[in-house]
């Protein structure tokens, strides 16, 4: 693990590249915070609209799963894949948060 951050500062070293550009830019050297939904999200917060809409009940409850799922996959996502440390920060926010509702830890 150590060998694999050690590396990682040689590189940043050797290229010039400042922690600002390891947290918002990606690979292109663009300047990256918000970009366009994927289809976790958008299925996510269309879940969430539809828990607001409908009665409680299987309908409301079948909602609420399908939401935690496509936000903790989009989270999950995020983590792993995020274009850059501001993203995969994100990414692990919405994740602790959404356990921990689900965990009623709030």
């Amino acid at each position: 693990m150590s060998s694999q951050l050690n590396s990682d500062a040689q590189k940043m070293e050797t290229k010039g590249v400042t922690l600002f550009d390891r947290t918002f830019r990606d690979s292109e050297g663009n300047i990256v915070i918000a970009q366009m939904p994927n289809l976790p999200l958008i299925v996510g917060l269309g879940a969430i609209i539809l828990q607001l809409i409908l009665p409680g009940g299987k309908l409301q409850t079948g909602a609420d799963l399908i939401a935690f799922g496509a936000l903790f996959t989009w989270a999950w996502q995020e983590v792993f894949a995020g274009a850059n440390y501001f993203r995969r920060a994100l990414g692990m926010i919405v994740l602790v948060g959404i356990v921990a509702l689900k965990l009623n830890l709030y």
